[in-house]
């Protein structure tokens, strides 16, 4: 949708809304009663907006504005591409208004649904159909490292406590190169008026809210990522898809079994004795043939544990007093398990094909957490819209999150980084003529390192 014209720009028809419309969203504003739809999905066009009458559903009442498109020139997280190194023209899309505080925050995503940076921004204004000013502190909700990675199209929602949530989508790419999985992050706006997501830890397990939380890094349980990188076997293998892909945290890597029958299985070796408290089993569709759910699709499998790999004991059935489909499937332990290995039996799913991404175990370790580190350096680029962060390396460490935000107290931004990748880490996500505060933590099995000093990059 919105593809480039060879015509130039075409100007709305007076009966006509343009284009599409695509990605509609409906806002009812809570203290006037009157509605509004925003909408575009195009690398050429901008969002548009108009003010419709309730009472006919489909009838704007006034001319349609165009409310703003994207600055990539300024803005380099709206940059197209893997980590924003692409130099065609990005899309605009995913239109969605929140009010907050007497202000209207109409959220975007951008630059594109394939790549690992989509994220949503905002515009803010004091009146529903603009003028709308950028958010110095864009984007919004983003997650360019880790397991899964994208935060971009999505909503902003109240739950029943009043907590915000932010949701988008993040990219798988196997079967088709929008292929997606919805995330859901904590969100809110702080004291200031600044809207935020909380992406920290963002494909680790978190507690569901039972009330209004003080800060949503509390939501965190703390429960690590205890296997990647570690050794998988499996009863088979078919063709170049071996088990060790299964612990190298990226989605679009994949174990295969030679049949997709049920009793085959997939292990993991932690190499010494954790405490296990969640297991998540990540399925691919791997030449499923399937495009609809039927009587068929349903996921159906067990999971065990062993501490010497002969005697197995049970640690979860899933699947056998529900029956649906499991595409992702989670499953928390009723309490702490002691032990080594982990393995999934399969039973059933409605893929012809046995295919698994990833086998994510999460406990803690015995050990320390790591140390905080030290000397973190960043450096501005000659093009401002990127920065180059450096640190010394922690022994023992996992991985690393880099945090950055408009001022100290507000490090809303996290780039999750392995360790194996080194110590360097380009953001190219930086707007022009905004200063920057960054920091930095580390991980391992064992827990998550005191946030290091900020550091002031004008």
């Amino acid at each position: 949708p919105g593809a480039q014209s060879p015509f130039g720009p075409q100007e709305p028809g007076p009966d006509s809304i343009p284009p599409g419309p695509w990605d509609p969203d409906l806002f009812r504003d809570p203290d006037t009663g009157r509605w509004y739809m925003y909408w575009g999905s195009s690398n050429y066009y901008p969002l548009f907006g108009a003010e419709i009458d309730p009472a006919t559903r489909t009838v704007y009442r006034d001319s349609v504005v165009r409310l703003f498109g994207l600055h990539p020139e300024r803005h380099g997280w709206e940059r197209f591409g893997q980590d924003h190194t692409d130099t065609r023209d990005p899309y605009i899309e995913g239109a969605w208004m929140t009010k907050h505080g007497g202000r209207y925050y109409l959220q975007y995503g951008a630059p594109g649904t394939e790549y690992n940076v989509y994220a949503n921004g905002t515009y803010v204004a004091d009146h529903p159909l603009g003028p709308f000013t950028y958010a110095p502190y864009n984007p919004v909700s983003y997650k360019p490292g880790g397991f899964m990675t994208g935060a971009g199209h999505g909503n902003t929602f109240l739950d029943h406590f009043g907590n915000y949530w932010n949701t988008g989508t993040a990219w798988i790419g196997i079967n088709w190169n929008f292929e997606r999985r919805i995330v859901m992050y904590p969100a809110g706006f702080d004291e200031d008026g600044q809207m935020y997501a909380n992406t920290r830890f963002g494909d680790f397990p978190h507690f569901v809210p039972t009330s209004k939380w003080e800060n949503s890094n509390e939501l965190f349980t703390g429960w690590m990522l205890l296997s990647y990188r570690k050794p998988a076997t499996a009863s088979s293998v078919r063709d170049t898809f071996p088990a060790a892909n299964v612990t190298d945290e990226n989605p679009r890597t994949y174990w295969l079994a030679q049949p997709a029958r049920p009793g085959e299985w997939l292990g993991v070796d932690l190499g010494e004795l954790h405490t296990v408290r969640a297991v998540q089993v990540n399925f691919v569709d791997h030449e499923s043939g399937i495009f609809m759910n039927d009587s068929i699709v349903y996921t159906t499998f067990r999971l065990e544990h062993s501490l010497d790999g002969t005697e197995w004991l049970p640690l979860a059935r899933v699947g056998y007093d529900e029956r649906r489909d499991r595409p992702n499937a989670y499953v928390e332990l009723p309490g702490p398990v002691r032990t080594r290995l982990v393995r999934y039996v399969h039973d059933h799913i409605g893929s012809p094909n046995l295919a698994i991404s990833d086998l994510r175990i999460f406990g803690a370790g015995d050990g320390a957490a790591p140390a905080t580190p030290r000397n973190l350096q960043v450096q501005r680029d000659d093009d401002p819209r990127n920065a180059f962060v450096t640190w010394e390396p922690v022994p023992g460490a996992i991985g690393y999150n880099v945090l950055w935000g408009i001022a100290r107290d507000k490090l809303y931004q996290t780039w999750q980084w392995w360790a194996d990748a080194g110590n360097r880490l380009e953001v190219r996500a930086l707007t022009v003529g905004q200063d920057y505060w960054f920091a930095i933590e580390a991980f391992n099995e064992n827990g998550v390192s005191a946030v290091s000093e900020p550091v002031h990059v004008p």
